[in-house]
C-alpha cells in the first residue's frame, strides 16, 4: 500500500484501540445487547433521514451490517460484560485478521503469499497463547464470545470489500441501519424490559456521564471515522493486505487498559501479544511485486 494508506490504517488501529476503554465505560451503565442497539440506533435514525443509500448491492450492505455491526459487537459486548478484560478483548478481537485472510482466500479466491501465510500463522499462534493464558484461571465462555465477534468482523470485512462503495462513509452509515432492530429484540428477550428500564432511569445522572462519553466516542470516532477509513481502504486493496493492520489495535488497547484500569497483563499474555504484532509486521511487509505499479489500483464499483 502507499505510505499514506499505511498511515491511515495505523490511525484506525489507534482509534479502535482507545475504543475499548469507551466500551468499558458504557457497559457500566447499559446492558450489553441494549448498548449495541443504542449505539447503532443513534447513527441509523439521522442516516435514514439525511443520507442517500449507497449504490451497492443490498446483499453486501446487509452482510456488512450483520457481520461488522451485529455479530462483532454482540460477541464483544457480551464477552466484556461477562468479565473478559478490556485490554485482552482488544487483542483477542484481532482474530478477525487471520479470519479475514483465510476467508478472503476461500470465498474470494484472493492470492495468499508465503509471507502473508507465515505472518498470519505467527499471529494466530500468539492469539492461542493469550487464550491459554486467560483460560487457565477464568471461564472459557467470555473468551469464545469475543472470538465470535472477531469472526463477525471478518465477514463484515469481506462484505464491505465486495460492496466497493464509491462513498465509503455512506456505506458505514447505512450499515448502522441493520443492527438496531435485531439487537433490540435480543435485548428485550434476554435482558428484559426491567433491566433496560433501570439503566435508562439512572442514565441522566452525573454518575452516567462517563458512559455517555464512551458512547459518543464509539459512535463518532470508533464507528464513523474509524470504520469510514477502514472501508475506504478495504475497497482499494486486497483484504489480506489491509486486515493485518487491525492486529495493531491491541498495542493501544492493552497499554491504555493497563494505565486507566490497572489491568496488568501476565508474561504469557505479553508474549502472545508480541507474536501477534510480529506476525502483523511480517505479513504487512511488501514483496518485490508489491512495489510494481498496479494496472488498476482502485477497484471499480460492483455492478451486480
Amino acid at each position: 500500500m502507499p505510505l499514506r494508506h499505511t498511515l491511515l490504517a495505523v490511525a484506525v488501529a489507534i482509534l479502535w484501540g482507545l475504543n475499548f476503554l469507551a466500551i468499558h465505560a458504557s457497559l457500566t451503565q447499559f446492558p450489553p445487547l441494549f448498548l449495541v442497539a443504542l449505539r447503532f440506533a443513534i447513527i441509523a435514525i439521522p442516516t435514514m433521514l439525511l443520507v442517500p443509500r449507497p449504490d451497492v448491492p443490498l446483499r453486501w450492505l446487509i452482510g456488512y451490517g450483520l457481520g461488522f455491526g451485529t455479530v462483532q459487537f454482540l460477541g464483544l459486548y457480551l464477552g466484556m460484560a461477562a468479565g473478559f478484560p478490556t485490554g485482552l478483548a482488544s487483542l483477542v478481537l484481532q482474530a478477525s485478521a487471520p479470519f479475514t485472510v483465510v476467508l478472503g482466500a476461500v470465498l474470494l479466491r484472493e492470492r495468499l503469499t508465503p509471507r502473508a501465510v507465515a505472518g498470519v500463522a505467527v499471529a494466530t499462534a500468539g492469539l492461542a497463547v493469550v487464550g491459554l493464558a486467560y483460560g487457565w484461571g477464568a471461564p472459557l465462555g467470555p473468551f469464545l464470545l469475543v472470538i465470535l465477534g472477531a469472526l463477525g468482523w471478518a465477514f463484515g470485512n469481506l462484505a464491505s470489500r465486495q460492496a466497493r462503495a464509491e462513498k465509503p462513509l455512506h456505506l458505514v452509515l447505512w450499515m448502522s441501519v441493520v443492527p438496531p432492530l435485531p439487537m433490540l429484540a435480543l435485548s428485550l428477550a434476554v435482558e428484559g424490559p426491567a433491566r433496560i428500564g433501570a439503566s435508562l432511569t439512572s442514565a441522566f445522572t452525573a454518575a452516567a456521564v462517563p458512559a455517555w462519553l464512551g458512547l459518543a466516542y464509539t459512535v463518532l470516532l470508533g464507528t464513523l471515522l474509524g470504520s469510514g477509513i477502514w472501508v475506504w481502504l478495504m475497497a482499494r486493496h486486497p483484504a489480506g493486505r489491509v486486515a493485518p493492520f487491525s492486529m495493531l489495535v491491541p498495542v493501544v488497547g492493552i497499554v491504555t487498559a493497563w494505565l486507566a484500569l490497572g489491568e496488568v497483563p501476565g508474561w504469557l499474555e505479553l508474549a502472545g501479544g508480541a507474536l501477534v504484532i510480529g506476525g502483523v509486521l511480517w505479513a504487512s511487509r511488501p514483496t518485490r511485486a508489491a512495489h510494481r505499479p498496479a494496472a488498476d489500483p482502485v477497484p471499480t464499483p460492483a455492478t451486480t
